[in-house]
């Protein structure tokens, strides 16, 4: 996350405030600080307060209350460094509101904060047009959180009548999942299984950006029914990033 956050910034000086954003249609580098900047105020007030409830509307505003563009980076540096250092503070045994299971509160917002922070990296760098490589265990886990986190859970878009499954293999890692999407949810296994309705095999890297929709298949080993895949592309979108 420390990592993601100083090549995010160094990226959005690079491209300049008023680039667009390739991955994120319609968004410019300064729609895209003060996302990030405000996700990052708002994970930190709840390790920082170990606040047990979800903050209100009117609360959330707050955090996302950018300053003008001369200081736009600076305030976006501020806030990433003030989640690295509360995180790396923070007691393990913390307790606070979380919105997917984990080992615990710390361990969410820790692995949440780092995909937030690292997808969006990305984005910056695609507005400049040259995106720096994805440690390839970060990538797993980031398909992991998707999987296991993110569809886990009951509610969202993507859904399926008739159902349909799709399988991820990272041939990098010893990492792999397979998903059913349902007419009213989804559910998730360990493993690729080589029957699913379109079966993808690639470099977690490569699997990461294409189920965070910020890249197309490209190079990536895709059998089966294509029609799962365009599914995704449409239905799968994380409200946080």
């Amino acid at each position: 996350m420390r990592d993601a956050g100083v090549r995010m910034a160094e990226a959005a000086s690079q491209a300049g405030l008023d680039a667009p954003v390739p991955t994120c249609p319609g968004w410019t580098v300064r729609d895209l600080l003060g996302h990030t900047g405000g996700v990052h105020r708002w994970a930190t007030a709840y390790v920082a307060t170990g606040k047990a409830e979800p903050f209100t509307d009117e609360e959330e505003t707050e955090f996302f209350s950018c300053p003008a563009d001369d200081t736009l980076i600076s305030w976006f540096r501020d806030g990433h460094a003030a989640l690295v250092g509360t995180l790396e503070q923070a007691d393990p045994d913390l307790a606070c509101w979380a919105f997917l299971r984990a080992p615990s509160p710390l361990a969410f917002w820790a692995r949440r904060q780092a995909h937030e922070t690292t997808i969006h990296r990305v984005d910056a760098e695609s507005a400049t047009g040259k995106i720096t490589p994805i440690d390839p265990a970060l990538a797993a886990d980031g398909v992991d959180e998707l999987f296991d986190g993110f569809y886990a859970r009951p509610r969202g878009r993507l859904v399926a009548d008739p159902p349909v499954s799709l399988a991820v293999r990272a041939t990098d890692r010893a990492a792999s999942w397979t998903i059913r999407v349902e007419p009213d949810g989804r559910t998730v296994t360990p493993g690729a299984r080589d029957d699913a309705d379109c079966v993808i095999s690639g470099p977690a890297a490569e699997l990461y950006l294409l189920l965070w929709n910020r890249a197309d298949a490209g190079g990536l080993d895709v059998r089966g029914d294509r029609d799962v895949l365009a599914l995704w592309r449409e239905k799968a979108r994380i409200l946080w990033s």
